[in-house]
């Protein structure tokens, strides 16, 4: 049985063969300590941050004594690699890495940890995962593999022979060759010289690097949640009229190791709208993106990261798409009678404390609406959104409205029938998203994909 808080966890574990016996706890709950168990042969396997291991480590303990005094360690803690996941076989450890922003698969064998090896993925910007493996006594693993050129795929990878099977991908409609498109990988230099990872894909034919393309960059960079260079089916009718599609992989996430989200977070949160901004301009001045056609998107507490960024930098993008921005940071997070409100100090601070308060109010995009030229904004939201509650974007787009100095597009949208995730069903998404695409489309002046055009 496992019990999670933020930044503190508990597990308890009981014989099955005994259903009526007493639970042992693992580790009592410590704030701060965060772990989690499995179990194969007569050792639980845990995966901990404990003694300082920010970025985890494995260890392991004997079921019938598993208390911290006997832990030991299995995989070391490493500064440069954060530990992510585990797998356990009878001959084999799995362990899921991230390094460099990328997630690597380790495969090593209980009886010969020298023999161990890496699974080898060619792509620049990828994500690669560990799939089902309810049977530990196999050789082989089940794995997933997606990039921004390949649809999410499922592979069998027989951990001796080091022989794979694609088992299934995800298929595609139309004309779909992945080999027109063209992914890749770039860094640009943050405010501190942090260099911040960027991904991006584009059909190859249609792009030519003289800053003449339109660039769709997307941010999120909060909760530690990685946001990684996966496939999007819908991304296509972007990339086939000629967009190139960027991903920011900002502090806040967990892209590279735990640090990095540590770095963008609590009194640390501005470094995710700088590493931001700090992507845009070098996409521009890499000759990526058109300057007068460079646009931005994000949801949630990325929207919480685009209403920070109009306010700091309102003539880098031209237009931006806010889905259910959080952008009411300091009256929200002073209602704690709002169930996600107290849980939430752990990530933006307690405005109830002057040093959180000042500094969440100096970056509260509502707070921070200033008479300036803002970009043209497209503002989502969901009425039975119990997250971002709807009056949070209405009112940051009354407040623009009122504020502004510009006479550009200012739209707020809201699903009269939605939450937070947006529209339900698979076709009421792809009507959101085509709204989306079409704001930006019509903004960057593109009405129809190449194959369209008249010849001549």
């Amino acid at each position: 049985i496992g019990s999670f808080q933020t930044v503190a966890t508990e597990f308890r574990m009981l014989d099955a063969d005994d259903p009526d016996g007493d639970f042992t706890v693992i580790a009592p709950r410590e704030r701060g300590h965060e772990y989690r168990v499995d179990h194969v042969g007569d050792h639980l396997y845990i995966h901990t941050n404990a003694d300082g291991a920010t970025n985890f480590k494995l260890m392991r303990a004997p079921v019938a004594t598993p208390g911290r005094a006997h832990w030991t360690d299995v995989l070391p803690h490493r500064d440069d690699v954060l530990l992510e996941d585990f797998q356990l076989f009878n001959d084999y450890l799995v362990a899921e890495e991230r390094h460099d922003g990328l997630v690597r698969l380790r495969v090593r064998p209980w009886d010969e940890p020298d023999a161990e090896h890496y699974i080898a993925f060619d792509e620049p910007a990828y994500l690669a995962y560990v799939g089902q493996n309810a049977e530990p006594d196999t050789d082989v693993l089940r794995f997933g593999y997606t990039s921004m050129t390949t649809p999410n795929s499922v592979y069998d990878y027989d951990m001796a022979t080091r022989e794979r099977t694609l088992r299934k991908r995800t298929e595609v409609l139309g004309d779909f060759d992945p080999d027109a498109y063209t992914t890749e990988r770039l860094y640009a230099t943050a405010e501190d010289g942090t260099q911040v990872p960027i991904s991006l894909v584009y059909r190859t034919e249609l792009f030519t690097q003289d800053g003449t393309n339109p660039l769709l960059l997307y941010g999120y960079g909060s909760y530690g949640n990685s946001l990684d260079a996966s496939f999007s089916a819908a991304r296509l009718s972007l990339l086939d009229r000629g967009f190139v599609y960027a991903i920011a992989h900002v502090r806040g996430g967990e892209e590279m190791g735990r640090p990095w989200y540590e770095d963008g977070k609590l009194l640390n949160k501005k470094n995710t709208f700088t590493d931001f901004i700090a992507c845009g301009e070098h996409l521009v001045a890499e000759r990526y993106a058109d300057p007068e056609r460079l646009f931005a998107m994000g949801g949630s507490a990325g929207g919480l990261l685009m209403g920070a960024v109009v306010n700091m930098r309102p003539d880098l993008f031209t237009g931006v798409v806010a889905a259910v921005p959080f952008v009411d940071v300091v009256t929200t997070m002073l209602d704690d009678s709002i169930p996600l409100t107290t849980s939430e100090y752990d990530e933006w601070g307690n405005p109830n404390d002057p040093d959180y308060y000042d500094y969440i109010l100096s970056y509260s995009p509502y707070d921070n609406v200033t008479a300036q030229d803002y970009p043209h904004l497209l503002v989502t939201t969901g009425l039975h959104d119990s997250q971002v509650q709807y009056w949070e974007p209405a009112k940051w787009v009354a407040k623009l409205r009122t504020t502004k100095t510009d006479d550009h597009r200012l739209l707020l949208k809201t699903n009269m029938e939605a939450g937070h995730g947006g529209a339900s069903g698979r076709y009421e998404r792809y009507k959101e998203t085509a709204f989306e695409y079409a704001f930006l489309l019509d903004l960057a002046g593109v009405t129809s994909t190449p194959a369209e055009e008249p010849e001549g």
